[in-house]
C-alpha cells in the first residue's frame, strides 16, 4: 500500500493489486510443492541448522535413528512413569531437559553400555565354568 486510499477507485485499484499479488504468490507457493522432493526440502527448513564452535552443524535430523526415537520416548515415559502426578510445569521442564538430555543418546553410547552389560554377565558365566572344571582329588588328599 504505497499511496493512502481516498475514494472508491482508490479501494478497487487497491483490491485488485492485492488480488494479483495473491495469484502470484499462490503460483510461487504450488511451485515450491511440485514434488515429493521439493516438499521435503521445504519442510526441512522448519529445523534449522545451527554450527558448534567445531565447525560442525548439527540440525534436529544429524542424529542416528536412537537418537531421535529417545527424543521422543524419553519425555513421554517419564511423564508416565516417575512424573505421573506431578503439574504442568513439572512436566514442561522435564520434557525441556530429557530433549537437551536425548543428543548424549546415540546408537554408540547404547552399544557401549550393552557391551558392558554383556562383560558383566559373561565374567559371572566363566566364573560358573570355573567351579565346575575342578572335579577330581584334590591336590594334598591321600589318594594323590
Amino acid at each position: 500500500m504505497d499511496s493512502p486510499i481516498r475514494n472508491m477507485s482508490d479501494l478497487r485499484g487497491e483490491i485488485y493489486r492485492l488480488k494479483e499479488v495473491q495469484q502470484q504468490q499462490s503460483v510461487a507457493i504450488g511451485q515450491r510443492f511440485r514434488n515429493f522432493s521439493a516438499t521435503i526440502s521445504t519442510l526441512g527448513t522448519l529445523f534449522p541448522r545451527s554450527i558448534t564452535p567445531e565447525g560442525k552443524s548439527t540440525s534436529f535430523f544429524d542424529q542416528d535413528l536412537v537418537g531421535l526415537i529417545s527424543r521422543f520416548v524419553l519425555p513421554f515415559a517419564l511423564n508416565k512413569t516417575v512424573f505421573r502426578n506431578s503439574g504442568f510445569l513439572v512436566k514442561t521442564l522435564v520434557g525441556i531437559v530429557s530433549q537437551k538430555a536425548s543428543h548424549f543418546i546415540s546408537e554408540d553410547t547404547i552399544l557401549g553400555l550393552w557391551d558392558k552389560v554383556k562383560v558383566l554377565f559373561e565374567k559371572k558365566q566363566k566364573r560358573s565354568t570355573d567351579l565346575s572344571d575342578e572335579k577330581g582329588i584334590p591336590p594334598m588328599s591321600e589318594s594323590y
